[in-house]
């Protein structure tokens, strides 16, 4: 059974989310607070976290949460559930790694979705044979195994969003891969300006270890690709 972990201050709202996705056959815990939330987190960590931002006298109580969260698991999948839904909140919390964004007006049904791509995209870990585990390109090589990149023989911690956009790219190398192509591959539903997002972070995590980096092309009005030749 999959362990997902709320991390809402608002009583009523935690308790209602914590009640559907019991209904999903999820194993829920509940948090109302940051110090509660890493207490448990220090003990196990969930296998997927949902998290609002302002929590009790912490108005930014979610983004200290989710670096912590992510200094504690590079894989691990985290949504960030919450009323604020400005650009810059949404840019913010992309950039601390979270694997989507989503406002506390979205639906059920459509939560429940996102939350089972997530998990899909976990599962495969393991799934492709020793043949297809490896995929290397010049300088890089993904692991699908172990659901790990390197650049010049040197791991890049990615989330499992930029993970599985990095091997889509990589896969097809000068194949222009429209936005609605990485969504599809990444099994994420965003907005084009999220796509950009997570591109940008991607490029970011590369350029810190090899500030050469120019592997990953904008075609403007189309998409992106993978350029080997930088």
């Amino acid at each position: 059974m999959k362990r997902i972990a709320i991390v809402e201050d608002e009583v009523a709202i935690r308790e209602n989310y914590k009640e559907v996705l019991q209904q999903q056959g999820y194993s829920v815990q509940a948090y109302a607070n940051r110090p509660m939330a890493m207490q448990a987190f220090s003990t196990r960590l969930p296998d997927l976290a949902i998290i609002d931002i302002g929590l009790g006298d912490e108005i930014d109580g979610g983004f200290t949460l989710c670096q912590s969260l992510r200094a504690m698991s590079s894989n691990l999948p985290i949504i960030f559930l919450t009323a604020r839904d400005s650009d810059f909140d949404t840019v913010c919390g992309l950039r601390l790694g979270a694997d989507d964004y989503l406002s506390k007006d979205v639906s059920f049904p459509h939560l429940i979705a996102r939350l089972a791509a997530l998990f899909r995209r976990s599962d495969l870990q393991g799934t492709e044979s020793d043949e297809e585990s490896l995929l290397e390109r010049d300088q890089l090589v993904i692991d699908v195994n172990r659901m790990q990149v390197y650049w010049s023989k040197t791991a890049i911690e990615l989330t499992v969003t930029e993970f599985w956009m990095v091997h889509a790219l990589a896969k097809r190398p000068g194949h222009v891969r429209n936005r609605q192509e990485l969504m599809q591959e990444a099994k994420i539903f965003v907005d084009d300006s999220t796509i950009t997002s997570h591109v940008k972070r991607i490029r970011k995590k590369f350029q810190a270890l090899d500030a050469n980096f120019d592997c990953i092309d904008t075609v403007y009005g189309m998409g992106y690709r993978w350029d080997p030749q930088g």
